[in-house]
């Protein structure tokens, strides 16, 4: 696996993050006309979906014409799932008084949120913008914040059916989840329960609160038969030690698991069904130029995913001794070998 170094050096290659480090006081006169941009990730910036998506952004961005240095600045900060952190990043990245913020996962948005009323944001990876309170609806935010849903509350109870495919037995199924960085929870535990229970399973919650809670938490649940086990969108199971904790306990007590995200699949997870990240930051992108070009986020609509991926490690199930569908492998948009 690649060090944290050299994903930050290939980061600062892609988009050109070197001038984010300049820090306020030392920052030079910029070009007239120049805009600027905030950017606030929640993970950290030695991820690779993080490095991924924030490339995909500025990308995007030099496609419609807005390239670092000539006519926009980009401060990048990143949060590394740290609320404290976050809150910190938020406060100093609305004082620099940027023409747009685009902020990614939950906690972001609401530390944003509790800094200004006026600056426009645009967020991404975020679960439940209406019951987080960011926007009034979906198709009219309101306000000064709009975005890019990562996954709908529905994918919960596909999570239920992709597990009793692959474990006709199942009995029990886990949602794991942390409510201090998910408090949107219940809008992916209710249908999970629902599903759960219209298949005869047996639903269990199964908060953490931190990464030391990892491990007693799946022990608990390997402690039932027949169990499954199911990984919530969050900051937290976004970190790589969260995500690489659970691949490996899930392995370790031979549970089926469920992702939300392809990245973690591809270091051993056994299946995930979820949406493509970097192709919300490209949206994000999309929704910035707008709003540097004249429009408001109460008449941007917030979007919904469109782009589903199953991904199925072949080799992760011949370990647990699962043997995939044939259905499942027909569906499956990667299988890794």
């Amino acid at each position: 696996m690649r060090s944290s170094e050299l994903r930050r050096r290939e980061f600062i290659t892609l988009v050109g993050a070197a001038a984010a480090a300049r820090s306020l006081s030392a920052r030079a006169e910029e070009p007239a006309g120049m805009r600027r941009i905030g950017v606030l990730i929640g993970g950290s910036d030695s991820s690779p979906q993080s490095i991924e998506g924030v490339a995909a952004f500025a990308k995007e961005l030099a496609q419609r014409g807005w390239i670092e240095g000539r006519n926009v600045h980009i401060d990048y900060r990143w949060g590394n799932a740290d609320i404290g952190r976050i809150k910190a990043f938020a406060k100093e990245l609305v004082g620099m008084s940027p023409a747009v913020i685009v902020g990614a996962t939950t906690p972001v948005i609401a530390a944003l949120q509790n800094e200004t009323k006026t600056t426009p944001i645009v967020f991404t990876v975020v679960s439940d913008p209406v019951g987080s309170g960011f926007v009034a609806s979906l198709p009219r935010p309101g306000g000064n914040i709009t975005g890019f849903i990562n996954l709908e509350s529905s994918l919960s109870g596909k999570w239920i059916e992709i597990l009793k495919d692959v474990e006709p037995g199942i009995a029990h199924a886990a949602l794991l989840y942390n409510p201090q960085t998910a408090p949107y929870f219940a809008y992916y535990l209710q249908p999970f329960e629902a599903a759960a229970r219209s298949s005869a399973i047996e639903p269990i919650g199964s908060p953490v609160h931190g990464t030391g809670d990892i491990e007693r938490v799946i022990a608990g649940i390997a402690d039932k038969p027949n169990v499954g086990l199911a990984v919530m969108p969050d900051v937290f199971t976004g970190a790589e030690v969260n995500y690489q904790s659970i691949i490996s306990l899930a392995g370790k007590y031979r549970i089926p698991t469920v992702y939300p995200y392809r990245y973690m699949v591809k270091p051993g997870g056994l299946i995930c069904y979820g949406i493509d990240i970097i192709d919300l930051y490209r949206g994000a992108a999309v929704y910035a130029d707008r709003i540097l070009k004249g429009d408001k986020p109460a008449d941007l609509p917030v979007q919904l995913p469109t782009k589903f991926e199953l991904v199925v490690n072949l080799a992760t199930a011949k370990a647990l001794g699962i043997e995939i569908p044939s259905k499942l492998l027909s569906l499956a948009d990667e299988v890794i070998e």
